[in-house]
């Protein structure tokens, strides 16, 4: 199917206004800023929906029986860096991207797409992108995120909208500023975010985004490492309890993330993390403290002794037009989202955080304003 005709995905005109608006803000700020070099060229609304248009049908192809997956970026070749040049420019359609896709679906790799002529195509691959580029992130089939660099360059991408299906979602930006906001939401938002590959908060959205990738589902308790409360709300003994606790982690947080070393560390890195996260896939909740130590996993969470059971939790997601929910935390999921609510609410200085085997994840923590365990389903901002 060739864009000919206008598109055929509806869901690409409902958000390709308000997503060149996003990306038309960021680079004001920058600029407000005085920071105006390596900024990325803004696609219009019109080239928003013909990328999103095309890569929804790409989606939904396969390769030698496999789905296609592949990361666009709109950007010229002299704002790559060091690009690959294709000898010939290709026309961007749905069968181009599916047949490209299995030879560009590293992470990393972003296949650009610029007009020419009035036409869309594709020019090349590249490792490197200019602040704020615009990336569209096909997933699975029917499943694509719009998101951008940080402007540091390091870290997750940020994401702007997640289309999948009719369903369209797009990030709320202004979520992250409530003082009761986890710092980990906030870094997914762009807001305070530490530029630094090895920070505490950083890391933990790669032990995040790990979980997630899993898919077996998951309980991860992030605990003081000031003291040992937090067994008061886990059935003993103990199931699996690692003595001493294990730093793997820890000691690569440690680390003072020198650029001659940052790519040895962050492969390093990844390492450790799938090694813990792994663990998470075990039946019971898997304790790390807050310096990323692993405790114990296989752990079984029940009500501390002289507490309630919790009764609400304010439901909050970052998406825009989506207003925070209070209910009872059974109606979130399973036992393991009320077992992690149980937990954050016995222990305040905790947090939990809660991966489904559906892709939702969530995030327990508790607001000092309001009195109460807060769940932030953040799984909008780790795809």
């Amino acid at each position: 199917m060739e864009w000919k005709n206008g598109t055929t995905y509806q869901a690409a005109a409902k958000v390709a206004g308000t997503i060149e608006q996003h990306f038309l803000r960021h680079l004001d700020e920058a600029r407000a800023q005085q920071d105006e070099e390596g900024l990325a060229s803004v696609p219009t609304a019109r080239q928003i929906e013909q990328i999103i248009d095309v890569a929804f049908w790409a989606s939904l192809r396969k390769e030698e029986g496999l789905p296609t997956r592949i990361s666009i970026a709109f950007l010229q070749p002299t704002e790559a860096g060091k690009p690959l040049l294709f000898e010939h420019r290709l026309p961007y359609s749905p069968k181009v991207l599916a047949k490209l896709a299995p030879g560009v679906e590293r992470a990393g790799v972003h296949v650009g797409v610029w007009e020419e002529n009035g036409e869309m195509v594709i020019w090349g691959t590249t490792l490197t992108l200019p602040k704020y580029c615009f990336v569209l992130d096909v997933s699975e089939p029917g499943l694509l995120v719009v998101k951008h660099r940080r402007a540091a360059g390091l870290g997750k991408f940020i994401n702007v909208a997640v289309l999948q299906g009719d369903s369209v979602k797009v990030v709320n930006e202004q979520c992250g500023i409530r003082t009761d906001c986890p710092n980990m939401l906030t870094s997914l938002l762009g807001i305070h975010a530490s530029p630094l590959w090895n920070h505490p908060v950083n890391v933990l959205i790669q032990i995040a985004v790990s979980m997630r990738a899993h898919r077996r589902g998951g309980t991860l308790l992030v605990t003081p490492h000031q003291h040992d409360k937090w067994k008061e709300s886990i059935v003993q003994p103990l199931t699996y309890p690692v003595s001493p606790a294990f730093s793997g982690v820890a000691d690569l947080i440690r680390q003072d993330g020198e650029p001659t070393s940052e790519i040895y560390w962050q492969n390093a890195l990844r390492r450790e993390v799938a090694y813990v996260t792994g663990l998470t896939a075990v039946d019971g909740a898997t304790v790390i403290n807050d310096l990323h130590e692993l405790l114990a996993f296989g752990t079984k969470i029940t009500r501390a002794a002289n507490s309630q059971p919790v009764e609400e939790v304010l439901l909050t997601e970052p998406v825009t037009d989506r207003q925070p929910l209070l209910m009872h935390p059974s109606r979130l999921g399973g036992t393991g989202h009320l077992s992690a609510a149980q937990f954050v609410y016995d222990q305040r200085d905790a947090q939990a955080l809660v991966a489904s085997q559906d892709g939702y994840f969530t995030v327990f923590s508790w607001s000092p304003d309001s009195q109460i365990v807060m769940a932030h389903r953040i799984d909008v901002l780790l795809i």
